[in-house]
């Protein structure tokens, strides 16, 4: 219960930070829009690169990722569902998925490997497929379905390769399969750069929060709920039985997959949200609801299965 409570306290402080920043007007009119655009275009693909560019490539061929990789697309496949039922338009869907099964396996999940299950590695599987897999794929649906979405054919298909997260993340892939070993002359300054990241996206996410409506009472209200339900409560639980009644996983390996699908909607949506203009106050209100909801589901999935 410690290693929970003490992962969601350095994100708040960060966060509450950031929204000292912004009451303050310490960065002025257009401080949050830079912080988002740095850590879109610079800092988040240099730590994606560092990361993937020196992992083990075989853990995604672990069984427990399998439990991770379906239970996110099941959490997903409902809300695109019902976004495309309700004609919530492509965009709106696109990010409310991600808020539905996206978790926060870096800034959060890495604390909470450490203090709740022992072995920060654990949460490498489900960072990396998120790295790999959904990050590129959702990227790709927003370049398309925007500006990307415009033009000829070729510049369509090419999408992927105009963006820096998308592209950061493939040559970091690309190394590591290789087998390549990035000089520190080169890796150091990256390095150094990504490190910006996770603080960046934090502070960005706490200025947008001063002068923000209230959660849960506008428009957004219906899909913010569905998104967080299927979050904390949904994947979590298709994760469960999947894990006892599929693979057989007891124990701390059942531990292991529930905690890291209930883990809340990662905070780097919201810079997606941002960056692409769509849907913003949809990824800000789900990540924070997520991330009040997932405190007591995380302490309650710890003290039954661990």
């Amino acid at each position: 219960m410690g290693g929970v409570l003490t992962g969601f306290a350095v994100i708040a402080v960060v966060i509450a930070v950031g929204y000292v920043i912004e009451r303050r007007g310490y960065l002025g009119e257009g401080g949050r829009e830079v912080l988002t655009k740095l850590a879109f275009h610079v800092a988040s693909p240099a730590l994606l690169f560092t990361i993937l560019a020196q992992a083990d490539l075989s853990v995604i061929m672990s069984g427990r990722l399998l439990v991770t990789a379906i239970s996110t697309a099941v959490a997903a496949a409902v809300f695109i569902a019902v976004g495309v039922s309700c004609r919530w338009g492509v965009g709106r869907t696109t990010i409310g998925a991600l808020c539905s099964s996206y978790v926060n396996a870096g800034n959060l999940g890495i604390p909470i490997a450490v203090y709740v299950l022992g072995d920060a590695s654990l949460v490498a599987p489900v960072l990396l497929f998120q790295l790999i897999v959904v990050t590129p794929t959702a990227l790709t649906v927003l370049d398309l379905s925007g500006d990307g979405g415009q033009g000829p054919l070729w510049r369509r298909l090419a999408a992927p390769l105009r963006n820096p997260i998308a592209v950061g993340s493939l040559c970091g892939v690309g190394v590591a399969a290789a087998g390549w070993t990035v000089p520190g002359a080169v890796l150091d300054p990256l390095t150094l750069i990504g490190n910006m990241s996770v603080p960046a996206v934090l502070l960005a996410f706490g200025m947008s929060l001063s002068g923000s409506a209230v959660p849960l009472r506008g428009a957004e209200r219906g899909g913010v709920l569905l998104a967080v339900a299927l979050k904390g409560i949904g994947q979590p639980s298709v994760a469960w039985v999947l894990g006892v009644w599929v693979f057989g996983l007891r124990g701390s390996a059942l531990l292991d997959v529930v905690v890291t699908s209930a883990l809340p909607a990662a905070q780097n949506l919201f810079t997606y949200a941002s960056r692409y203009g769509v849907a913003e106050r949809f990824a800000r209100e789900a990540i924070l609801v997520s991330t009040v909801l997932s405190v007591p589901v995380l302490v309650v999935v710890a003290a039954v299965l661990g």
